[in-house]
């Protein structure tokens, strides 16, 4: 799988987002609406995390140096698991806490029809950022299903964006139908439980990217398909087998690899050297992000000795 950084499809969730808190928050000032506070402070939330995205792939690209030997491809992981922080915070336990606190002491609504077109505005220009994030997505999902997706990209940027979106557009609708019941029966209790319903929903979305972020924030090897492509590149030409390997990934496009490897005994120096080279080499033609390749030469000495 790609590890494209899916730098479009942030960009225009960065310019959706920005566009839609302002005219969220001149809603809420003009309506009163929980729902449309909630919804402000949710694309707030959503417009700095793009900015967060953006500049850890900005900060991903920095040279190795002596004190970071392996670079600082991770920068990318740990902007995206505080954007999931910031998400759950900002937004979740705000929108749960005005939406209950509304429903505790609910405040009639003002000119409701404002929030509705600005509601219904704000849920095209999501759909129009959405709808990128699911086409530069599709470029490097290949055959796995969207939830797949989601727990196995090593890009954390798509993932990220695209949950936000899928958030922000099913919040708009409960936002929309807080507003619009209270609207209709005159009760504004449902525009806080419709504020209590996107902290539910925001919470949710957040704790999902928290788990998966903090996995590749700590280090997560390839996948059994990628692992496997390895591994049968090295077991060709005179490599006999693969004894032992570990991969692990210092950013979604480079994938360290170290492994010991059954060599035949009669080998000269020369040939060992030569038969490393061109196992990784091979590696490399299948698997490009193993830019990292260590590989220790050995003798199979069968299973007791393996163990």
């Amino acid at each position: 799988m790609s590890a494209g950084g899916g730098t479009k499809a942030i960009l225009a969730a960065l310019a959706a987002n920005a566009g839609i808190a302002v005219a969220k928050f001149g809603g809420f000032l003009f309506t009163g609406s929980s729902s449309m506070l909630a919804e402000a402070v949710h694309s707030v939330a959503d417009t700095s995390n793009q900015g967060l995205l953006l500049l850890g792939q900005k900060t991903s690209q920095r040279k190795p140096t002596p004190e970071h030997p392996f670079g600082y491809g991770r920068d990318r992981y740990f902007y995206s698991f505080v954007v999931a922080l910031l998400l759950f915070s900002l937004g979740s336990v705000f929108a749960l806490y005005e939406g209950i606190h509304k429903i505790q002491h609910p405040e009639p609504l003002h000119s409701a029809w404002v929030a509705v077109v600005i509601l219904l505005i704000a849920i095209g220009l999501e759909t129009f950022s959405f709808i990128t994030a699911i086409r530069e997505s599709k470029v490097i999902k290949g055959e796995l299903t969207w939830w797949q997706f989601i727990r196995q990209a090593k890009t954390p940027e798509l993932p990220v964006v695209l949950l936000e979106d899928f958030g922000a557009l099913i919040g708009l609708v409960l936002a929309l139908g807080g507003v619009g019941l209270t609207a209709l029966t005159g009760d504004p209790v449902w525009d806080g439980i419709g504020t209590a319903c996107i902290g539910v929903l925001l919470g949710a979305i957040a704790i999902v990217l928290i788990v998966e972020t903090k996995s590749l924030l700590i280090g997560e090897g390839a996948t059994r398909d990628v692992l496997d492509e390895i591994v049968g590149q090295l077991e060709s030409e005179r490599v006999e087998k693969v004894i032992h390997i570990r991969t692990q990934y210092l950013g979604p496009d480079e994938l360290l690899i170290a492994a010991k490897i059954g060599l035949a005994p009669s080998l000269s120096v020369a040939e060992v050297a030569a038969e490393i080279d061109g196992a990784e080499a091979r590696v490399r033609a299948k698997v490009p992000a193993a830019r990292l390749i260590y590989l220790e030469p050995d003798l199979e000495r069968g299973r007791a000795a393996t163990a």
